[in-house]
C-alpha cells in the first residue's frame, strides 16, 4: 500500500491514461527507482533550479508500457545528473507547524528535506484530501502562497503533485508540496491577484482561449515586451514590461461552475494546438521546449477536476488560473503565428504504441517527449465527444492527434529554462 513514506505501484495504477497489459515487473521496478529517488536526492539537478524530472518521466513510461529493463535503464541515466538530498533538521521539521514559521523558510532550496518530512507527516496524521484543502484551498495567506508557488518554476511543482494525486501516490504528493515550498512566489501579485480582480470587476463575456490569443497576438506592446536575452521571461520580460495588458487579456479567460469540463476540454485542447503549431516555416519540425510544459500540465486537469472533495468554485478557479497560465507562457515567447497547414501535412508513419515506445527509448531525453505524447493521446479521447464544436474553440481534430503525435516521437528543440 502507498503511503506518505512509501512509493508502491500496481497494474491497476496507470492513470488516466495507459497501454493495456501494464506488468507487475514493472510496478515493482518503476515503484523501487522512484523510493531511491526520493530517499537519495534534492529536488534540484543544479545550483541554478534544474528540477529532477524522475518522477515524471518514471511513472510516464510505466504508464505507456516500459519494461522494468527500460524503466531501469533511463533512471541509471538520470540518477546520474542529481544532486544528493541535504540532511534533515528535525528541530525545523517540528517549527514548520507554525506558519510563520513555515513562511520564513519558503525560497530556501535547501530546506526542501525539512518540508518534505513535514508534509509526509501531515498527510499520515491528516490524508491528501485533508492537506489539498487546507494548504491549496484553505484561504489563508500560506494556502494563497502556496497556490501560487505551484505554478512557479515553469509549472514543474504543479505538474509533480499532478502524477501523485494521478498515480495515487501520497509520497509524491508530499514532494510537491515540499517543491512548491522552496519556489519563489512571482505570480500572485504581479499575475494571478490583479487576473482575478479584474474578472469579478469587469464584464468581459465568455471568451475562448484562440480568441482572446488572436486579441494578445493583435497587441504590439504585448507582442515587443519579451526579448530572447531575458534571464527570466516573465519577471524580466513579459510581467515587467507589459503586465497591466497581458492582466487584461488573461482574466477574460474565466471557467463558469456549470462549465468545468466544458472548458477543461478547451484548455487541453488549445494547449496542444499552440505548443504543436509554433513552428518557423522555415526550418525543420521541432516542438519548443516551453510551450511543451503547458501541454504537459493540461493532462492532470481531468483528475483535479475530478476530485470529490474539491467544491465547484474552488475547481473554477483552479482551472482557470491553469489556462490564464497558458496565455502567460504563449505570451512569453512572442505569440508565434500558428503553421496548421505544418501538421495536417506531417505524414503519419507510426501508430500510437509506436510512438509510446519511441518516445520513452529516446537517448537524450529526460520525459518531456514521453509526457507529451501521453498527453495528446489521452486527449484525443477526452475532446472525441466535442470534435463537432466550432475550429474557434477546439482546433485540434480528426487526425490531427496522431500526427502531432508522431510530430512529438523524436522532436524537441531545447532551451535554457528553469
Amino acid at each position: 500500500m502507498a503511503t506518505s513514506t512509501k512509493i508502491v505501484l500496481t497494474p491497476s495504477h496507470g492513470g488516466v491514461f495507459s497501454q493495456p497489459g501494464l506488468s507487475w515487473a514493472s510496478a515493482r521496478k518503476v515503484s523501487e527507482v522512484l523510493q531511491h529517488d526520493m530517499e537519495n536526492h534534492h529536488i534540484y539537478l543544479n545550483d541554478i533550479e534544474f528540477h529532477d524530472h524522475i518522477v515524471h518521466f518514471m511513472l510516464t513510461i510505466w504508464a505507456l508500457g516500459a519494461s522494468p529493463e527500460t524503466i531501469q535503464l533511463q533512471y541509471e541515466r538520470e540518477d546520474k545528473r542529481q544532486r544528493p538530498a541535504y540532511p534533515r533538521d528535525e528541530s525545523l521539521i517540528q517549527s514548520l507547524s507554525d506558519k510563520k514559521v513555515f513562511m520564513k523558510y519558503m525560497y530556501h532550496e535547501e530546506q526542501y528535506s525539512n518540508y518534505l518530512a513535514f508534509f509526509q507527516r501531515e498527510i499520515t496524521q491528516k490524508g491528501v484530501p485533508a492537506i489539498m484543502k487546507e494548504y491549496l484551498f484553505g484561504g489563508d495567506e500560506l494556502a494563497e502562497s502556496l497556490l501560487s508557488r505551484m505554478f512557479a518554476g515553469l509549472v514543474h511543482p504543479i505538474i509533480h503533485l499532478g502524477f501523485g494525486i494521478e498515480f495515487q501516490q501520497p509520497a509524491i504528493v508530499a514532494q510537491a508540496f515540499a517543491q512548491a515550498s522552496v519556489h519563489k512566489d512571482y505570480l500572485a501579485e504581479s499575475f494571478y491577484n490583479p487576473a482575478a480582480v479584474n474578472s469579478s470587476t469587469s464584464c468581459q463575456g465568455n471568451k475562448s482561449l484562440m480568441e482572446i490569443m488572436g486579441e494578445m497576438r493583435a497587441d504590439r506592446k504585448i507582442r515587443d515586451s519579451s526579448s530572447h536575452g531575458d534571464t527570466d521571461v516573465f519577471t524580466e520580460g513579459i510581467l515587467q514590461r507589459a503586465g497591466a495588458e497581458v492582466v487584461r487579456y488573461c482574466s477574460q479567460w474565466t471557467v463558469p461552475e456549470d462549465q468545468i469540463h466544458k472548458k477543461l476540454v478547451e484548455m487541453i485542447n488549445t494547449a496542444i494546438y499552440w505548443t504543436s503549431t509554433a513552428q518557423n516555416p522555415n526550418k525543420e519540425l521541432k516542438l519548443d521546449f516551453f510551450f511543451i510544459h503547458a501541454t504537459n500540465l493540461s493532462i492532470f486537469f481531468q483528475t483535479f477536476m475530478d476530485l470529490p472533495y474539491l467544491s465547484a468554485s474552488e475547481k473554477s478557479r483552479f482551472l482557470e488560473m491553469k489556462g490564464r497560465m497558458d496565455l502567460l507562457i504563449w505570451a512569453s515567447r512572442k505569440m508565434p503565428e500558428p503553421q496548421p497547414n505544418d501538421i495536417s501535412k506531417y505524414p503519419i508513419r507510426l501508430g500510437w504504441p509506436e510512438v509510446f515506445s519511441k518516445s520513452y527509448l529516446h537517448p537524450s531525453d529526460d520525459g518531456h517527449l514521453a509526457k507529451f505524447v501521453r498527453t495528446v493521446a489521452f486527449a484525443q479521447e477526452l475532446c472525441r465527444s466535442y470534435e463537432e464544436t466550432s475550429n474557434i474553440v477546439l482546433p485540434v481534430t480528426g487526425d490531427m492527434w496522431l500526427k502531432i503525435g508522431n510530430l512529438g516521437k523524436t522532436n524537441s528543440k531545447h532551451f535554457r529554462i528553469r
